[in-house]
């Protein structure tokens, strides 16, 4: 055997310990409890949206595929859903307050028109959470209807930035 194939062997052989070894760096996949909804009674049209485009990033209902269970793809995917349950939590609304409600339904608002979720990334693999221009539109008017439910007076709004600022609680473990 040559050396140069003796090198490689090596490294393939030391590349293949440290896959292995990083398999047993624990991740969290937990589901916290989901707390009561008071989610502006979406029809079962938005509902079966939520679920099927947001919820495994923006609930305590995320159904963990099988790659979350191998790292690295572990570690990006459970940082994923802390990061997005930190920042829209639909298991935790209710727990919200009206001004905090009233500026997550106009940012699902935004994001939504403007394509940004959900992220290409996830909607890539998969494909159930594609949105239609139809169902983007469908979620668009219930979101503007449950801010208009919600009555916050323009003056008691929070602008962009001014979450944190404020003090106003998160949805999200990182947050409590």
């Amino acid at each position: 055997m040559s050396k140069r194939s003796g090198w490689t062997l090596k490294i393939i052989l030391g590349l293949a310990v440290v896959a292995a070894g990083i398999q047993f760096i624990p991740v969290d996949r937990s589901n916290p409890p989901v707390a009561q909804s008071a989610l502006a009674a979406p029809s079962q049209e938005v509902g079966d949206i939520l679920r099927a485009a947001c919820y495994d990033c923006h609930s305590n209902e995320t159904t963990w595929p099988w790659y979350s269970r191998v790292a690295p793809a572990s570690w990006l995917l459970a940082d994923h859903v802390s990061e997005g349950r930190s920042e829209l939590n639909f298991s935790t609304w209710g727990e919200q307050q009206p001004r905090r409600m009233d500026h997550k339904l106009e940012e699902l608002v935004e994001k939504v028109r403007d394509g940004e979720m959900p992220l290409k990334s996830y909607a890539l693999i998969h494909p159930q959470a594609r949105l239609t221009d139809e169902e983007r539109q469908v979620l668009i008017a219930w979101a503007r209807d449950a801010r208009a439910q919600l009555d916050v007076p323009a003056d008691q709004r929070l602008e962009h930035g001014e979450e944190r600022e404020s003090g106003e609680r998160g949805t999200g473990e990182r947050d409590r």
